[in-house]
């Protein structure tokens, strides 16, 4: 019913910058929370940022500072704009949502995630 679509990965060379898109789109009614996780092999996901229906963030001590992220309702997409990259910020990067979408006549609620999309950042 709801689908997350990603964009903006690539190489980038450490102390530059990418911006990371994620479109939500499907029978959506409305999204809470929106946010960005990465992983790399071998390791758990872990949390980049969040950002609420109200513009509330918050971020990972290791990127506070450094990345950005921001929301546009009217378009349901969330960015990351990552500045100073570094090579540990290497990873894929998915987009999450809480979203709450129409089902026939109800409303459901559901946690989505995108299909990824890699950053490599070279030394």
């Amino acid at each position: 019913q709801v689908q997350l679509v990603e964009s903006g990965g690539g190489l980038v060379q450490a102390g530059g910058s990418l911006r990371l898109s994620c479109a939500a789109s499907g029978s959506i009614f409305s999204i809470n929370a929106m946010g960005w996780y990465r992983q790399v092999p071998g390791k758990q996901r872990e949390l980049v940022a969040t950002i609420t229906d109200g513009s509330h963030t918050n971020y990972a001590a290791s990127v506070k500072g450094r990345f950005t992220i921001s929301r546009d309702n009217a378009k349901n997409t969330v960015y990351l704009q990552m500045n100073s990259l570094k090579p540990e910020d290497t990873a894929v990067y998915y987009c999450n949502a809480d979203v709450k979408y129409y089902s026939g006549s109800y409303y459901r609620d559901g946690n989505y995630w995108g299909q990824g999309t890699q950053v490599t950042v070279s030394s």
